[in-house]
């Protein structure tokens, strides 16, 4: 998976991968870990829709959109940190979730920040 992805706070887009380098680009310079993680909590009207759900089956959409939000905000956080220090790239990009307390759960992304030309 390689995506562009443009930070609000820098002019120039930071490419990320999954992979360990950017495809026809060489790495020129390696700074390091970046990080960026959310903490979300169940939402009342979404564990009533889930509870319904369960019964009948299918997608639960509250929680596959509460998913999606936790690993975008994640990835921005991710990429802001990236571009702080200069990169232009974020190779092999990962993703982990862990329970906080009952009800709470972090999403946390995580991958190498580089310049590559």
């Amino acid at each position: 998976m390689t995506a562009r992805q443009r930070n609000p706070l820098q002019r120039s887009a930071i490419t990320l991968t999954t992979l360990e380098g950017v495809p026809g680009k060489t790495i020129v310079e390696h700074f390091g870990l970046v990080q960026g993680s959310t903490i979300r909590a169940k939402h009342i009207g979404r564990d009533i829709a889930a509870g319904l759900k369960n019964i009948v089956g299918g997608e639960l959409k509250g929680y596959t959109e509460l998913l999606q939000e936790a690993r975008q905000e994640s990835l921005d956080r991710m990429v802001q940190q990236a571009g702080n220090l200069g990169a232009n790239a974020v190779v092999n990009i990962r993703f982990a979730t862990s329970s906080v307390a009952q009800g709470a759960a972090e999403l946390f992304a995580y991958g190498t920040a580089v310049r590559v030309e």
